[in-house]
């Protein structure tokens, strides 16, 4: 991971010939997954108790073939208890976009913490 702070994360994935699609370019499902750790990530560093974070909902808008490098950034725009709301974007070694993402995550935490649903006294 190239940086994780407060509400924002960043990821880099060199592609390698397996990473890759019948035109040379990354595979969409690359660029998928990168979004969705970036975004789950940027989303965790909100809640110090979370243990994890499970994806909920999850678009990809592709815009431009990714080549050599991919960038991923995601930014967490507001979390809550339980859910949380991200977008970010991947880049390619060039810095040309290559998608748009928007999540959301539902932030999971140990059992019995403040942040768990199943903590005694909630439903």
């Amino acid at each position: 991971m190239a940086l994780r702070e407060k509400g924002r994360a960043v990821l880099e994935q060199p592609l390698r010939p397996e990473l890759l699609n019948s035109w040379g370019v990354a595979h969409g499902g690359v660029v998928t997954t990168l979004a969705d750790i970036a975004l789950a990530v940027a989303a965790l560093t909100t809640d110090a108790s979370a243990r994890g974070a499970l994806t909920v909902e999850l678009n990809v808008s592709f815009i431009g073939p990714g080549r050599g490098k991919l960038v991923a950034e995601g930014r967490c725009l507001k979390a809550g208890r339980t859910l949380a709301f991200s977008e970010g974007e991947i880049r390619d070694r060039d810095g040309n976009l290559v998608a748009k993402a928007v999540g959301t995550f539902q932030l999971r935490h140990e059992r019995g913490s403040p942040g768990d649903a199943a903590a005694p006294g909630r439903r």
